[in-house]
């Protein structure tokens, strides 16, 4: 009997694959569809003020999905057999005004929070029928070499921990779990809550 050839992820940055492979992953109805990765990047009153439209365009401008030659993209597109199946966002972190001044960040932490070599990895979603399956791991593992090669000293991500029932609810996986970023080289750095945890990592391990 032939052994199960092992599945193949691939990791590219977003600019240089289609607008329509990255929706695809993002999906036609649910959170992805409705937020366009823009939660992290405008103020409550900025997020609130933008349709569904605007939220488009504004990942369409900020990724520059199919020009590889965009001078940056903000996040990776994860394809599994050549199938677009998974992304995430990685930027600066002063990238991200939300982060700026989040507790759920900076809670017991004195560090510049102008400092741009650090890099934050704050999303991900996995198309729906292709979760279980590592997507995750790989696009963080990759976030830190492409963090990396764009001159971070550090990468972050802000994970939640499992509730005390075990049970997952539909909002605490789009920023990752700890399991996640461990297998990709992370390190809890820091517990703001009993819940939330902040993993990091020097890009000088990225693979």
């Amino acid at each position: 009997m032939t052994a199960t050839q092992p599945r193949e992820i691939v990791v590219h940055p977003a600019n240089e694959v289609s607008w329509d492979d990255l929706q695809a992953v993002f999906g036609e109805r649910g959170t992805p569809q409705w937020c366009q990765c823009q939660w992290f990047k405008f103020t409550n009153a900025e997020f609130d003020a933008l349709g569904g439209p605007e939220r488009q365009r504004a990942l369409a401008e900020q990724t520059g999905c199919g020009d590889a030659q965009a001078p940056s993209t903000t996040g990776l597109v994860a394809y599994l057999d050549g199938e677009p199946v998974g992304w995430c966002a990685v930027e600066p972190r002063t990238a991200y005004p939300r982060l700026r001044t989040s507790r759920l960040v900076w809670a017991g932490r004195d560090e510049d929070r102008d400092d741009a070599t650090v890099w934050s990895v704050t999303c991900f979603v996995t198309r729906k029928g292709h979760r279980r399956q590592g997507i995750g791991t790989a696009l963080a593992r990759a976030a830190l070499g492409f963090a990396r090669d764009r001159g971070a000293t550090a990468v972050e991500g802000y994970p939640l921990l499992p509730r005390p029932d075990g049970k997952v609810g539909s909002g605490d996986l789009y920023v990752g779990t700890v399991g996640m970023f461990e297998a990709a080289g992370f390190v809890e750095v820091s517990r703001p809550t009993e819940r939330r945890a902040v993993m990091r990592a020097s890009a000088g391990t990225a693979p």
